[in-house]
């Protein structure tokens, strides 16, 4: 056993407290640690403790040859958040968990999070998170070649990137000229 639980339950807090806790796990082994928290959830008879497991990620679209792909990219590599009650049984099932490194929090206190944190990781607020991200696959003063558009098989070098629009600003050689044309991810690919 790996000692005493430091989590006692005070008298003022309630005793049906789910909260939201952060695990820390081996960095890749995210979602093998969820596997294993929710067999021994359940083969230890804790269900009641705990109302979920998540390995956090969001849907990010690449760029990649001139083609967008949507993926989906870890949010927090090296964590896992659960949702519970916080008894003796329950941190004693996650802590001896496979992979379970220790609970985020004040030395050995785990903290729960505050609902604004969760909602941001779990994309829960109303700000457009549901909209898969863009992932910035160029950096200024990269060169590329547009591959469509009136200006298709020009090279340029980036100048300016804009994530969120998806749009770079590429100098290009027209006429022995450097002009400035403000191109979508999806008009261009880098050289090699």
């Amino acid at each position: 056993m790996h000692g005493q639980s430091p989590y006692v339950l005070d008298k003022t807090e309630k005793a049906d407290m789910f909260r939201w806790y952060v695990i820390n796990t081996y960095s890749g082994h995210e979602n093998k640690v969820k596997t294993n928290l929710e067999h021994r959830i359940m083969s230890m008879n804790q269900a009641p403790r705990f109302r979920r497991v998540v390995v956090p990620t969001e849907q990010v679209i690449e760029t990649k040859e001139g083609q967008k792909v949507q993926t989906e990219k870890r949010v927090l590599p090296g964590y896992v958040l659960v949702n519970m009650d916080m008894t003796d049984e329950a941190w004693t099932v996650v802590k001896n968990t496979p992979g379970v490194t220790g609970f985020v929090g004040a030395g050995a206190k785990p903290v729960p999070l505050a609902q604004t944190e969760v909602d941001r990781i779990l994309h829960t607020g109303r700000d457009g998170a549901d909209r898969p991200r863009a992932q910035v696959e160029y950096s200024l003063g990269e060169s590329v070649k547009v591959t469509s558009g009136p200006l298709s098989d020009f090279d340029g070098e980036v100048v300016d990137v804009n994530a969120d629009q998806q749009k770079l600003k590429v100098l290009v050689d027209i006429f022995e000229r450097q002009v400035p044309v403000e191109l979508t991810f999806d008009q261009v690919k880098k050289l090699d």
